[in-house]
């Protein structure tokens, strides 16, 4: 007996050792880039610096700022986050500037290269959004110098604040991403209903991936373009690869983050409504679709087509799609 318990006595102590050097070995932290700190985007055609700040410049009138950033070579698979916080301006104790929900990007712009949208997200009805979104397939263009521009596409001012961020977390067997632009980000209308770029596709790549974020809007807010979804069609070298309806159902969970969408008088909020890719509220994630029998090494004409665009009414109103994407692969 006395053998017994010696043994488990020795086993519970060498259990504790190893638990506590267990608990000493902590998993490396995220390295956090800030990007924008309480940064004010606004529309001011007569001061378009109005709210410029030391790390932070406008143009569009305001509706874009932009900051720049140099970043190291990271090394091994990297997992990067994106974390966002958009927040109203308050116009009183009852009422904030801008109310309504407006369509806003984040977006990497490097020398020589096309503007590269690394979040599409929809302000709430004078609503603060959080989001962290996963914008790993990006990493390898987050080096050297980087200019970060946030879009909000309003028309009054001061309109809306906003914070955002870079995590780098080392990512031990993560895909080792090699990133390519497809297309900045467009506005497709029925005049011009499709856009085309050249990718090069690398040698060695297992799998090449399409990341296609695409969402309908119409000038008046009518049905069309917003409220009925239309064909999004991709052709690689003339051939049709994917087509599909961007949708979303699920826009009623959401009601919370919408403190100013209207009650109409069948009892219904305007911000329930199903709408063409896009919530009030949320982001809209990429469409991901495996290309790898297309897109073989070596470059491809890629098109992006929308069918049956609104055209414009005699009021000059008309329908248009916002869609950017990125080619990834992976060795």
């Amino acid at each position: 007996m006395k053998t017994r318990a010696a043994a488990m006595a020795m086993i519970l102590g060498l259990a504790m050792i190893l638990a506590g050097c267990g608990e000493r070995i902590e998993a490396p932290r995220p390295e956090v880039v800030p990007l924008f700190e309480n940064v004010t985007v606004h529309f001011t055609p007569a001061d378009s610096t109005k709210y410029d700040t030391p790390m932070a410049s406008a143009r569009d009138n305001g509706r874009v700022m932009s900051t720049y950033r140099e970043l190291p070579v990271r090394r091994g698979g990297q997992r990067v986050t994106l974390h966002l916080e958009v927040r109203p301006i308050r116009a009183d104790i009852r009422s904030v500037v801008d109310r309504w929900d407006r369509a806003g990007s984040v977006r990497l712009v490097r020398p020589g290269q096309a503007p590269v949208e690394l979040c599409r997200f929809m302000t709430a009805y004078g609503g603060a959004i959080t989001h962290d979104v996963d914008i790993s397939r990006a990493a390898p263009l987050l080096q050297g110098f980087c200019t970060f521009e946030v879009f909000i596409d309003t028309w009054v001012s001061p309109a809306w604040t906003v914070d955002a961020s870079l995590s780098f977390a080392p990512a031990p067997g993560a895909p080792t991403w090699a990133a390519g632009v497809l297309a900045p980000t467009a506005s497709l209308t029925a005049k011009a209903p499709v856009d085309h770029a050249t990718v090069t596709v690398l040698a060695g790549l297992r799998r090449v991936e399409l990341a296609a974020i695409s969402t309908g809007h119409c000038t008046d807010g009518t049905d069309a373009d917003e409220f009925i979804t239309k064909d999004n069609v991709i052709t690689v070298d003339g051939r049709e690869v994917l087509r599909w309806r961007p949708w979303r159902d699920d826009c009623e969970t959401l009601r919370a983050k919408n403190p100013y969408c209207a009650r109409w008088s069948d009892g219904s909020w305007s911000c329930d409504y199903e709408r063409s890719g896009w919530c009030p509220g949320d982001v809209s994630l990429p469409n991901i679709v495996d290309l790898t029998p297309w897109l073989t090494p070596g470059a491809h004409e890629v098109s992006w087509r929308v069918e049956d665009i609104r055209p414009a009414n005699a009021e000059g109103n008309f329908g248009y799609w916002r869609v950017s994407a990125m080619v990834t692969g992976w060795n």
